[in-house]
């Protein structure tokens, strides 16, 4: 049983401080803030620095000439007067063209009895 006067968590507070859990604190609060530190230094060094001098301009190896193209890249798409032809698919065209083979009665359910598309 438990001594008078004695705290239920007096033995979870003698060993709260070991060594890894000291060195744990020490990586969490020292170690993982240098990333940080260097950061702030390199956004404050980006801050202060002056803009580097525009270097001097090269002759061009290729003159490019003095008159614009008389064809630009853009132009109106004219759409044909005429109407487009149907397109073929499933999805546009009304009917098939090429009648399909009868499936098998061993597959069709009782009692089915076959449409003629005529």
């Amino acid at each position: 049983m438990e001594a008078a006067g004695a705290s239920p968590f007096r033995a979870a507070g003698a060993i709260a401080y070991t060594l890894v859990v000291v060195w744990e604190t020490i990586f969490l609060l020292v170690i993982l803030k240098i990333p940080i530190i260097y950061l702030c230094c390199v956004i404050w060094w980006a801050i202060k620095s002056e803009p580097a001098p525009p270097e001097p301009m090269e002759p061009a190896l290729v003159t490019a000439p003095l008159d614009p193209d008389p064809r630009s890249g853009w132009r109106f798409l004219r759409r044909s007067v005429r109407p487009r032809p149907g397109r073929g698919g499933p999805h546009g065209s009304p009917r098939r063209r090429i009648k399909r083979a009868p499936l098998p009665a061993s597959w069709l359910a009782p009692g089915y009895v076959e449409k003629d598309a005529g």
